[in-house]
């Protein structure tokens, strides 16, 4: 029983059922009838989950995904939108009867005749090296084992410090390569010039310093498996190469001509939006569909507060005198942003200063995380209780609506125009805000100011030169770090 909460036996009755909408549409090749029994990719490249033969719909146009709650809807930046009843959404919750716009397709969400499908739950509260006794995550280990056996490439989604390489991990483990070994590759923590040597090796000479023939992660991986962890921070240049050895199973070192035959499974995750990369441009189309074979999505920690205990108790190697059950209650309302891994840095700060002095630091960290952006789960993670915006945010819109200047540098958009051209707009602003601060702090160092701000120094440089910026000796010569 949770302290304060409700009775364990309560909680346990959620219905084991989940009803599956119906999507009836008429377009170029006829009537159709789709249940939605997972989350589905919706556009027009014959590699999507639901592929509507409509010009106006963009290849990769929205996402979908049926949940207790109803139909959750996405648009993923297509040319024309996607409506719900009417309206132009991001994302929106989809009941029965309502009518999504894709393109200038009108899509029937029809609940009345929905299959009703039962929702398998993990009868353990540990899988692998995994842990949780909430329903969200025994639902995810039956999942897991489920796809563990199987030989195709899994896509894992998930929040910053969510588990993704233990879900990886967890994947391996149970299937038949668990004797194998398993070779994480940090596509974010690697520059261009070095990832494809890392990934695929070099021969002896190939290069200024490649003293003797290398390995790669790939064929280092041999019968076993590979996980690339922000594989959407994989450079445009290196993504074609990696499809290829995804599609003929062999690999060729910097500097021969021979191909090597490998016997490798891929696991991928994220916590980038890749579709809507995608149809940016910054993600190929193709090595998505082939990375993205089945999609698993981690649940955030905000969605699993009853395995905050748990948790804490795993790291804490059991010793929770100090777990009060006051404390577990405010823990269990905080918002965690940085989910599973903020959760084991309170347990190592409670362990050594105390929990009270640890929860005012958390609080304090949270303060100062608000005047950083925050990247968004690829999926909404509940219904929307509220679209107010931020109190930050709205007296800044109110600044900008009353003709004077917000406290950030720069002008804020105006509020009378287009909702997606104010869109890009604010978010330009914001970066350009972020990085003049963060260039203020680190004029002269980007490897502290990449560190503070969580990106690769490549990256951080493209964003200075994307707004103009420079600072002391901070962006490099044309040319270097693009």
């Amino acid at each position: 029983m949770r302290p304060g909460g409700d009775d364990e036996t309560s909680r346990l009755t959620r219905p084991s059922h989940r009803s599956l909408p119906r999507l009836e549409w008429h377009d170029e090749a006829g009537a159709h009838a789709v249940t939605v029994e997972r989350r589905f990719v919706v556009g027009s490249a014959p590699h999507c989950d639901l592929v509507i033969a409509d010009p106006a719909v963009s290849r990769i146009h929205a996402e979908i995904e049926p949940r207790d709650d109803g139909l959750w809807v996405r648009d993923l930046n297509s040319r024309n939108g996607t409506l719900v009843a009417g309206v132009s959404v991001e994302a929106a919750c989809a009941i029965h009867g309502s009518v999504l716009r894709i393109g200038a397709t009108e899509v029937l969400v029809d609940y009345e005749n929905a299959e009703r499908r039962r929702v398998d739950r993990w009868p353990s509260d540990r899988f692998g090296p995994l842990l949780g006794k909430s329903f969200v995550m025994r639902e995810l280990f039956s999942t897991l084992a489920r796809l563990a056996p199987l030989e195709a490439c899994i896509m894992i989604h998930g929040e910053t410090g969510s588990g993704k390489e233990l879900v990886a991990r967890a994947i391996h483990e149970a299937s038949a390569r668990a004797s194998g070994p398993f070779v994480v590759v940090d596509c974010a923590a690697l520059s261009e010039t070095l990832i494809e040597a890392e990934l695929f090796g070099h021969a002896k000479g190939a290069f200024t310093g490649a003293e003797q023939n290398r390995l790669g992660a790939v064929e280092t991986a041999n019968g076993g498996t590979v996980f690339l962890d922000e594989v959407g921070e994989l450079p445009l240049s290196m993504q074609p190469k990696l499809l290829r050895v995804l599609e003929s199973s062999t690999v060729r070192r910097i500097g021969e001509t021979k191909h090597r035959d490998v016997d490798v499974r891929f696991l991928a995750a994220t916590h980038r939006d890749l579709l809507s990369m995608v149809n940016r441009g910054e993600f190929r189309e193709d090595l998505y569909f082939r990375l993205a074979v089945v999609p698993v999505r981690v649940p955030s920690l905000r969605e699993r507060v009853d395995d905050v205990g748990m948790l804490l108790k795993s790291f804490s190697d059991g010793q929770l005198d100090w777990l009060t059950p006051s404390l577990l209650r405010a823990l269990e309302r905080r918002p965690w942003r940085g989910n599973v891994r903020e959760l084991r840095n309170f347990a190592a700060r409670a362990k050594a200063l105390g929990p009270t002095e640890a929860l005012t630091l958390c609080a304090e960290w949270s303060e100062a995380r608000q005047s950083v952006t925050v990247r968004p789960s690829p999926m909404p993670e509940g219904p929307i209780a509220s679209s107010a915006p931020a109190p930050a945010q709205c007296e800044t819109e109110a600044a900008a609506a009353a003709g004077t200047e917000p406290s950030a540098p720069g002008a804020a958009p105006a509020l009378s125009q287009p909702f997606r051209a104010f869109r890009e707009k604010w978010i330009d602003y914001g970066e350009r805000a972020f990085l003049q601060a963060l260039l203020e702090r680190h004029p002269t160092s980007v490897s502290d100011a990449a560190r503070e701000a969580g990106l690769d120094r490549t990256y951080l440089y493209r964003l200075l030169r994307k707004h103009g910026l420079r600072g002391g000796t901070l962006l490099p010569p044309p040319g270097e770090g693009d």
